[in-house]
Parts: structure tokens; C-alpha cells; sequence
């Protein structure tokens, strides 16, 4: 394996973005207390995550804008309680910061520095992480979201449209991901090898799985290792 660059996942790839989502939603929550209580007696941070999920149900177009889908739950929370719906521009700013706020898996620190220094990497992602705001833009040439491109992984045009962006063919991007479907399956049906990166308490290979990664690995150093020992 020797690739010419690089597509790196974020959410749960470099962080369990779970637990940021949790901490985001509670800080939010807690805003709306102080500056809309109504909209917080009636909602609580569970609510808030369903009423997100129906504006995801009633908008299938804009599934891949988190951030609008985000913004848009808080700005009918705020016109059902009675609040001034203009509450929702800074309430979704606040739960954005929070949301940044994540914690790097131990070993991707080292791990990270070590492909940057040999590849260019190019970030895609689903979500709306913001790597400028996490601090790891400088291990990136750019990245590529579904929220600016319109339809993100596992579509083969958001991988073509990474391959364009550096300059290379398929098959000499590696992606490395942790979500089979969207990052494994998604990356073959674009003609891109792959890495699976299956953490000890992520969900096992589906039983119809049918793409081959080049490497499955349990974390970012194990990576390292292997493509140290491909040459």
C-alpha cells in the first residue's frame, strides 16, 4: 500500500463525538433556562434531540446540513414555548462551540502528525466538526463536507469530488474510517481502498458486508504500523 494521499473520517474516527453531542445539548439546555425558560420547561435536552430527528423526518432534502437541522429544531422549539424564535441564532452558536469541544483518542495525537508529515490529507465528513475550532487544521490540506458539497458519504460523488481535490486517481486515496457502511462500503463503491478503524466498543462488521478493506485496525497507531511495514 502505498497511496499517494489520504481521506481521514472525523466523528468517531479521531473522537467519540457522542459525548461532546451530550455536553453541547446539556450547555444548551441551560442557556435556554436563563434567556428562554419557557421553551426549557417544555423541552428538555431528550425533547430537544427528538424534535431534531422530526426536522430531519420532514426534510430529507437538507439531511446532510446537521447544522441546519440543528438550528432550525431550536428555532421551532423557540416559536412553540413562545420565545422570540431570534433567540435561536445564538442558542445554535452556543451548542456549536460546545460540540468542538471534543476529546482526541489517545493514540491520534502522534498518529495524525505522523501521516500528515508523509501525506496530504484530506478531511471528510457527515457532520459539521470544525477543525480549525478543534485545533487539528494543520494535519489537513482542507475538508470536504456533505453540508458544502450537498451529499456526503457513502455517495461516490462526494468520494470523486475528495480525489479531484488532490489532484489523484481512486485508487491512489486511501480512506481511513471507522463506519462501515458510510467509510468502507462508501470508499469501494468509489474504487478507493480503505481502513476500517474498529475500536474496541464500536459496532461489529455487518454480517452482509461485502467490501474488503486494505487494513481493519483498532486505533490510529496500529495504522501507522502497518503502513510503516508496507514501505
Amino acid at each position: 500500500m502505498r497511496p499517494r494521499a489520504l481521506t481521514l473520517d472525523l466523528d468517531d474516527t479521531l473522537w467519540p463525538v457522542w459525548p461532546a453531542i451530550r455536553r453541547a445539548e446539556e450547555v444548551l439546555h441551560r442557556w435556554l433556562c436563563e434567556h428562554a425558560p419557557a421553551t426549557a420547561a417544555r423541552h428538555d435536552t431528550q425533547r430537544l434531540r427528538e424534535l431534531r430527528h422530526q426536522v430531519e423526518q420532514e426534510h430529507p432534502e437538507r439531511r446532510h446540513d446537521l447544522s441546519w437541522l440543528r438550528l432550525h429544531s431550536i428555532e421551532r422549539a423557540l416559536q412553540a414555548a413562545g420565545d422570540d424564535p431570534a433567540l435561536a441564532a445564538p442558542a445554535f452558536e452556543l451548542f456549536f462551540d460546545h460540540r468542538q469541544r471534543v476529546e482526541l483518542y489517545p493514540d491520534v495525537p502522534e498518529a495524525l502528525a505522523w501521516l500528515s508529515a508523509r501525506w496530504p490529507i484530506l478531511a471528510l465528513t457527515n457532520g459539521n466538526a470544525d477543525l480549525a475550532r478543534i485545533g487539528l487544521d494543520r494535519h489537513v490540506v482542507g475538508t470536504l463536507g456533505a453540508r458544502e458539497f450537498g451529499v456526503g458519504k457513502p455517495d461516490p460523488r462526494f468520494f470523486a469530488a475528495a480525489c479531484e481535490r488532490l489532484g489523484c486517481a481512486p485508487h491512489e486515496v486511501l480512506h481511513i474510517g471507522d463506519d462501515w457502511r458510510l467509510d468502507i462500503e462508501g470508499a469501494a463503491g468509489a474504487g478507493l481502498p480503505s481502513v476500517w478503524v474498529h475500536r474496541p466498543d464500536h459496532p461489529a462488521r455487518p454480517a452482509d458486508a461485502r467490501a474488503q478493506p486494505w487494513a481493519c485496525v483498532a486505533d490510529l497507531a496500529e495504522l501507522v504500523r502497518k503502513l510503516e511495514a508496507a514501505g
